[in-house]
């Protein structure tokens, strides 16, 4: 990838009114660990796994609360029914492409049965997304199976993270440009929250407010973007350390969807929009084998404004680092998607008095 692809805070652009975290992705949310694995081969493999680890022991007996909000159902999200059931999370969140979500959750079962301490399990519920990638991607190959679920989970890492066209958003396309994963955070006095988008929809970029994406069609020389706005769909991951219940979590998950609105997202009919949310907060995990039930203190709800605004913030900022991030890239049948242009962009931006 081309680390000279600026993020948005690089260009100057300050999303928001809450600062954000050391590194401004989800993992300044203490404990959440992220891996990619990307599959760039010949002419048509455009396509990868990413994980998302709560923490880095063993989910299925450390489990962590979660909830997940269907903003469009349009899409594949294993696992969710559970999630929404029971309110936990207890295996890694993984991303990938439409068509090896099966393989992707077959892989995710082996590992988890293969922590130790897991000897005994008979019943499992692996949580994996998607998007679709076959524009770039010859989707039908199914190229994400085992080897590369493994690398993903056992190379995850906290600090940076990688973005734009790597691990599940290898292939992807947004808002008129390529998009990929993308990811930010904010702080509150209390707590922290972080984000991470895999991004691959529909709609005119707007920045700041600004109307960016119908501006740059507009300047002369700019890409034609018009031709890649096309329907597609949106996994959005949210991770804080507040202490959080169901509920709450649920909540925090919807106003998620505020953010990508203020990106140019409208939520096309043939979109599927996934919103998992989940706290690490120690004293909220739910241990699998409990030997006594416990009813740990959560943030009440009129303490949680500032929980949802972070959310709100982080998730706009990180759909614009995952296409300021994202490369221009060729795929299947000798198709482009074009990478946003930094520079017409920021002029916009500065005429607009938005930067």
């Amino acid at each position: 990838m081309d680390n000279e692809r600026p993020r948005a805070r690089e260009i100057g652009l300050t999303p928001g009114t809450l600062p954000p975290g050391k590194f401004n992705s989800i993992t300044d949310v203490s404990g959440v660990k992220i891996g990619h694995e990307t599959l760039i081969q010949g002419d048509d493999v455009r396509t990868g796994v990413t994980a998302i680890l709560p923490h880095g022991g063993n989910l299925f007996q450390e489990r962590v609360p979660a909830a997940i909000y269907v903003g469009n159902g349009f899409g594949k999200l294993t696992g969710s029914t559970q999630v929404n059931e029971l309110g936990e999370i207890e295996t890694p969140i993984l991303l990938t492409n439409t068509l090896s979500v099966p393989r992707v959750a077959d892989a995710l079962v082996d590992y988890v049965l293969s922590l130790r301490g897991n000897e005994d399990v008979i019943s499992l519920n692996p949580v994996v997304g998607e998007t679709n990638d076959g524009f770039l991607n010859d989707i039908r190959k199914r190229s994400v199976g085992r080897d590369e679920v493994f690398r993903a989970l056992k190379n995850a890492s906290t600090g940076s993270v990688e973005e734009g066209c790597v691990g599940a958003g290898t292939g992807t396309r947004a808002l008129g440009y390529k998009g990929g994963i993308g990811t930010s955070s904010r702080l509150t006095e209390d707590y922290t929250m972080g984000v991470i988008v895999q991004t691959n929809f529909g709609g005119s970029l707007v920045i700041n407010g600004v109307p960016v994406g119908k501006e740059l069609r507009l300047k002369e020389g700019s890409p034609a973007a018009s031709s890649n706005q096309r329907p597609g769909s949106v996994m959005v991951v949210i991770a804080t350390d507040a202490p959080l219940g169901f509920r709450n979590l649920q909540r925090l998950a919807v106003r998620s969807f505020l953010g990508l609105a203020r990106t140019g997202f409208i939520s096309e009919n043939r979109s599927g929009d996934y919103f998992i949310a989940f706290t690490t907060a120690e004293e909220s995990r739910i241990e699998f084998k409990r030997t006594r039930s416990r009813r740990p203190e959560e943030v009440r709800n009129d303490q949680m404004d500032p929980i949802f605004l972070g959310a709100i913030e982080a998730t706009e900022e990180a759909v614009y680092n995952s296409l300021f991030r994202a490369t221009t890239m060729k795929g299947r049948e000798n198709r482009v998607v074009e990478a946003l242009p930094i520079d017409p962009v920021k002029e916009i931006l500065r005429e607009h008095k938005a930067m």
